[in-house]
């Protein structure tokens, strides 16, 4: 399935995407896009239901889940990425936190107030659907409601220049957008094996396949679960492979206007314009 959230005149109402491509109102039987629909009873119940007799929506999307308490992010995930960024390949995961609300897919990208460093990263997002803790690669997809497409949307000098954690680099209003859909795993069956791709402006800046992650989602979901209990509804966003914004000769920076189009095979695609930093 892809479940998704739609904005309407009525509010945000939780969503499928049906075989034909039509969007189909939930909202008859969930509350909501949250941790007890993307549970595995939640997920099964939904499997049961026949798009074709849901009522049809239409709107924006929204963000995928409901209420995304925790973004665990993980660093220089691509060998090429740590190369651009001028690191060294790490031996473990490197885990930082994104503390910004997630966005909608399509939602604009504010820059910062006295931003001149706001760079894009275009990752693949797995949600988790119930609580691991200490648990093994081997059972870690166990744990996983589905993936998503996710933009971290990173300051570099917020984030390299002033000192302490990248979490400040990473957590700027607008920083967050994931989905348009959460996909569930039953449709993605090898999360390794998926072509990435991010334009800016119409010019392919990133071009990549989760097949060379250095450390794969199983990975990083037994790493993770051995220091942090994941909880459903905890998004991990796993990388991004080379072509970021700081990496180029000489460095490109996203400014007022500019449109970031990216797409992972089978996650949809975003589409974000960005805008002028403003008060809200």
């Amino acid at each position: 399935m892809k479940l998704c959230r739609i904005r309407t005149n009525d509010g945000v109402r939780p969503a499928l995407v049906a075989p034909d491509g039509t969007l189909r109102d939930l909202s008859g039987h969930i509350a909501d896009i949250d941790p007890q629909a993307t549970s595995p009873a939640g997920l099964a119940t939904l499997q049961r239901l026949v798009p074709a007799k849901l009522p049809e929506i239409t709107g924006e999307y929204d963000a995928i889940l409901a209420d995304v308490r925790r973004i665990f992010c993980i660093g220089l995930n691509y060998s090429d990425h740590a190369k651009e960024s001028g690191m060294p390949i790490p031996d473990h995961p490197i885990l930082f936190m994104k503390s910004c609300p997630a966005t909608g897919a399509n939602d604009p990208i504010m820059l910062p107030k006295g931003s001149e460093k706001t760079d894009w990263e275009i990752e693949l997002g797995v949600v988790i659907g119930s609580q691991a803790q200490h648990v093994s690669e081997a059972s870690a997809l166990d744990y996983v409601a589905g993936y998503c497409l996710a933009n971290d949307v990173s300051e570099r000098s917020f984030q390299n220049e002033w000192g302490g954690q990248w979490t400040k680099g990473k957590s700027c209003d607008t920083f967050a957008p994931v989905g348009p859909w959460l996909v569930t795993k039953d449709e993605i069956p090898d999360p390794q094996t998926l072509g990435m791709q991010l334009d800016v402006n119409g010019e392919r800046c990133q071009t990549g396949n989760t097949a060379t992650m250095i450390f794969s989602v199983r990975k990083i979901i037994s790493f993770l679960s051995g220091f942090v209990t994941l909880r459903p509804g905890d998004i991990i966003i796993t990388g991004t492979p080379p072509g970021v914004g700081m990496g180029m000769t000489p460095p490109k920076y996203l400014r007022a206007g500019d449109v970031v189009t990216l797409s992972i095979d089978g996650l949809g695609t975003q589409e974000q314009h960005v805008r002028a930093f403003a008060y809200h």
